[in-house]
């Protein structure tokens, strides 16, 4: 994002949109699927951690997932703070203070909150559906130990196949958080650090990229076990 909107940088140069934009994301959870994988089954977004819980599909404990979304959530400050420093010079020469922050984080083109709250929850159904189908294709929720099926089991190709999908089709009216963690920590880091002519935190607007896909995982897994 920050490639794409900041002054001067070279996605600006080439003509970034949101195709750039979208494969960007998707390239990105598949590297973060293959490094996650091995060691927690790739849990790397709150919402899926409820929903394979909930599924049965990864038998971790309500404890081990809390942890887990507490390191997703600091993940994604690390990794919003470093896209900050890196690009503070384009930061600084950036005067658009909307710009600015869709680069940590979602705001809606249209701001409606039932709509804007629809858009993150059918994105995430989609996530967590397919998921549920690519890992369980034979709908047998007995997973045993604590990666025993969960998103390592998926390879990391399908899962960003997904991501892809969501985006390009899905992603238009909000920016497509569907991931608590991936909004959240990335707004804290923006009110954090100092940037000039910034927006402000957006309160209103910062429940609907939480709620939003933690409702689209629960009726995927409901959903998929009504199936």
């Amino acid at each position: 994002m920050a490639n794409s909107l900041m002054v001067k940088t070279k996605g600006i140069a080439v003509g970034a949109n949101w195709m750039l934009i979208t494969t960007g994301w998707a390239l990105a959870v598949y590297a973060g699927v293959i490094i996650a994988g091995p060691y927690s089954g790739a849990h790397l977004n709150p919402a899926v951690t409820i929903g394979l819980v909930l599924s049965g599909v990864s038998a971790i404990s309500w404890g081990t997932a809390i942890l887990y979304m507490i390191a997703q959530l600091l993940g994604a400050m690390l990794g919003a703070f470093l896209m900050w420093l890196m690009y503070k010079d384009h930061y600084d020469q950036t005067d658009d203070p909307v710009l600015k922050m869709v680069s940590f984080c979602t705001i809606p083109e249209i701001r409606n909150v039932k709509l804007n709250l629809l858009s993150e929850i059918l994105g995430t159904f989609v996530l967590m559906f397919t998921i549920l189908f690519i890992a369980v294709p034979d709908f047998g929720l007995e997973a045993k130990g604590e990666g025993a099926i969960g998103l390592a089991s998926l390879g990391a190709l399908p899962v960003a196949f997904i991501v892809w999908a969501i985006g390009l089709s899905l992603g238009g009216t909000t920016g497509y958080a569907i991931n608590p963690a991936r909004d959240l920590g990335p707004r804290i880091v923006h009110a954090l650090v100092p940037i000039k002519n910034k927006r402000g935190f957006d309160l209103e607007y910062a429940w609907i990229p939480i709620v939003g896909p933690i409702i689209g995982s629960v009726v995927a897994v409901v959903l998929f076990h009504m199936l």
